[in-house]
């Protein structure tokens, strides 16, 4: 298995900003960032590295919620991580990332929101399901995945960004 990459948390900073951005109501934000976990696999065979929920929520049928992760990941070039609906709550509540597939670049770490990941999640049942998540569970995972460019490639632009920063 090539090793190309890691997780970290961003700085409590970074995270409470995200997080004053998302929610009204911030309760014990320290508390909150102490607690989140780096993504792992569950087992030596899974693919998906599981990302965590910060924060208890409820999510009812057509309902979205932004999840600011705390979580970046460094990576070498030639390497992209890419975010999907952990498989489960995929099937059993039609649970949707907003972008379908979120796509980490190698050269997001360096931004200036320090690569912070975000997830928008949707409840897209047509069932009348409910999700109930509770902190610390799995509700997204991550891939490594490698990537090629085009022999004619001439791209030197860095980034300093995030969604759609490449787009300026």
């Amino acid at each position: 298995m090539n090793r190309i990459a890691k997780f970290y948390k961003v700085s409590f900073e970074q995270f409470a900003s995200a997080w004053k951005d998302t929610f009204t109501e911030c309760g014990d934000l320290k508390a909150i960032y102490d607690a989140i976990q780096l993504p792992k696999r569950a087992t030596q065979g899974s693919a998906g590295y599981d990302f965590y929920s910060p924060l208890n929520f409820v999510l009812r049928p057509n309902e979205t919620i932004k999840i600011p992760t705390g979580i970046r990941a460094e990576m070498q070039n030639g390497w992209v991580l890419s975010l999907y609906p952990r498989s489960s709550l995929g099937f059993k509540y039609r649970i949707q990332l907003n972008n379908t597939v979120g796509i980490i670049d190698s050269d997001y770490f360096y931004s200036d929101n320090e690569g912070h990941i975000f997830a928008k999640v949707t409840n897209d049942s047509n069932e009348n399901k409910i999700l109930e998540m509770k902190q610390g569970e799995g509700f997204m995972q991550g891939i490594f995945l490698p990537f090629g460019i085009t022999e004619d490639d001439d791209v030197d632009t860095k980034r300093n960004g995030g969604f759609g920063s490449t787009n300026k």
